[in-house]
């Protein structure tokens, strides 16, 4: 078995016997999920089990509690609670289902903190929790609507919209994602 780097997530990446080694770097280029392909002849061997449990704990959303220092006061909540953060000026709202905090941060490291727990930025000054995300729907302007548990809608700007394909591990329909 050969063993290959992800570049974007820095895991090791098994790659079969005769598997091209191009097609599995497009694809560990492509997916925003760990990729393991897995070839064995015989019983599995430890360290082959170890990587593969490994990965499942790393690929399964763990809801990480973060302290947030608000008007005077700090609260402690899941992130996994978090719908959306939208930026307002120099600050941001993190928006649960039932209530926001604002927070004086920029978007930027927003953003930055939260992109390893299941967050992308699908505009300028908007957030949105992956495990949310419902819908996404095409426009005329070739930019997308998306839009979340709750039925609350976000426009996913051109500049954008590649962050979508962190949505899926694969895309079935009638053709590729559009990009």
């Amino acid at each position: 078995m050969n063993k290959l780097k992800m570049s974007s997530a820095e895991r090791a990446v098994s790659n079969p016997e005769g598997a091209s080694d191009s097609l599995v770097d497009e694809m560990a280029q492509r997916s925003c999920a760990s990729l393991v392909i897995v070839r064995e002849t015989a019983e599995p061997t430890v360290e082959s089990t170890e990587t593969l449990l490994g990965l499942q704990v790393y690929s399964k959303p763990q809801s990480f509690r973060v302290a947030i220092k608000t008007t005077g006061r700090i609260l402690f909540m899941n992130l996994g609670d978090v719908v959306s953060v939208q930026a307002k000026g120099k600050c941001v709202y993190l928006q649960r289902k039932a209530s926001s905090y604002l927070l004086r941060e920029s978007i930027s490291d927003v953003a930055e903190k939260l992109e390893t727990h299941g967050f992308i930025r699908i505009h300028r000054s908007v957030l949105v929790n992956t495990s949310f995300v419902e819908e996404i729907r095409p426009l005329s302007t070739g930019e997308y609507c998306l839009r979340v548990d709750g039925g609350k809608e976000y426009t996913v700007t051109r500049t954008y919209k590649k962050n979508l394909k962190c949505l899926a591990e694969f895309w079935i329909g009638t053709g590729a994602f559009p990009g």
